[in-house]
């Protein structure tokens, strides 16, 4: 890390990358709904509107399809476009232009042209969002040959992924949780990238593997050091990127204490976890001393009451029950 490091919080990690890979790169822009307003996408764009202008900050009407259309149409023709969509919810709508055009151009083209788009998703769980409004749907794109899926978690890792997402020759879907942007890190102030593809171990462990990404990343953190009272040593792992996936990482851990627990935030039946579950099974299936558990949300839609809220998002609790009784197994 630069000597030259300060505090900042992770919206404005994310702003910075912005503003400093715009300023370097007049084929970058951004472009959604809401990117000329100063909360609109939490801090995220502030200032931007003001120093490239309406040609490079394009706050467009209500219609993700045609607003992702145009990002990956820019991006095929030179440009490099970073499309915000401020509820991941209604990237639905826009699932033609990912999937079926950005995500094979590289491919029936034989490689000879690409798309570096970066397609940006924010979840907003928690706050009565409700069913419509808070859904993590990072795992519907990661199924999908030919996009990359990152999921910072740190002021450091949202600059330096952001960068990393902006640079690349090929679609990059950079999901957030605007539950993150308030939280404070050390970052850099030079321009600087974040591998795709590689995670990190966020505290050793001996015991149990707690692998996680975004904001469960903090919770598992916390779950750690009250195990540690416990006398229980559990390894904290932030993929920070889902596909790539950093294999390597995880089940070295997984062989070095022989237990696992993954914290997901989407849903249980076909997620994230059960991915890693299964690869973890596959790959080092010898070295387990118990099956891994999977920490998720129920398979059911999110409520809008706060106090049901309350029992329906995981935490720091979910994950320590689940330690026991992989510890227990």
């Amino acid at each position: 890390m630069s000597s030259k490091t300060r505090k900042l919080a992770y919206s404005l990690a994310i702003n910075e990358a912005l503003h400093q890979t715009m300023t370097a790169d007049s084929s970058v822009f951004l472009i959604g709904q809401g990117v000329k307003s100063p909360w609109y996408v939490g801090n995220t764009a502030l200032g931007l509107l003001d120093k490239f202008g309406p040609s490079r900050v394009i706050d467009t009407p209500v219609s993700e399809n045609a607003m992702t259309g145009a990002a990956v149409g820019a991006s095929i023709a030179g440009m490099r476009a970073v499309v915000v969509h401020p509820r991941i919810d209604f990237m639905l709508y826009a699932f033609d232009p990912i999937i079926n055009e950005a995500a094979n151009w590289y491919y029936m083209n034989g490689g000879r042209a690409s798309v570096p788009v970066v397609i940006w998703g924010i979840i907003n769980r928690k706050g009565e969002q409700a069913a419509q409004h808070s859904q993590a749907l990072q795992v519907m794109f990661a199924h999908v040959p030919g996009l990359k899926v990152v999921v910072p978690s740190t002021p450091y890792d949202a600059k330096g992924l952001m960068v990393a997402s902006i640079r690349d020759n090929n679609p990059v879907l950079f999901v957030d949780d605007r539950c993150l942007y308030g939280i404070e890190g050390d970052v850099p102030e030079e321009l600087y990238e974040v591998p795709i593809g590689k995670g990190i171990i966020r505290r050793n462990g001996s015991d149990v593997t707690i692998v996680a990404t975004s904001y469960l990343v903090h919770e598992a953190l916390r779950s750690a050091d009250k195990l540690q009272q416990e006398g229980i040593s559990a390894e904290v792992i932030d993929l920070r990127s889902l596909k790539p996936l950093d294999e390597t990482l995880l089940c070295d851990s997984v062989a070095r204490t022989g237990r696992l627990v993954i914290a997901d935030g989407g849903w249980k039946t076909y997620g994230v976890a059960a991915e890693l579950s299964a690869l973890v099974h596959e790959k080092v299936f010898s070295s387990m001393k118990a099956p891994a558990a999977r920490v998720t949300l129920p398979d059911v839609p999110a409520p809008a009451s706060s106090a049901l809220e309350q029992a329906y998002y995981i935490g720091e609790q979910d994950i320590t029950r689940s330690v026991k009784r992989v510890m227990s197994s």
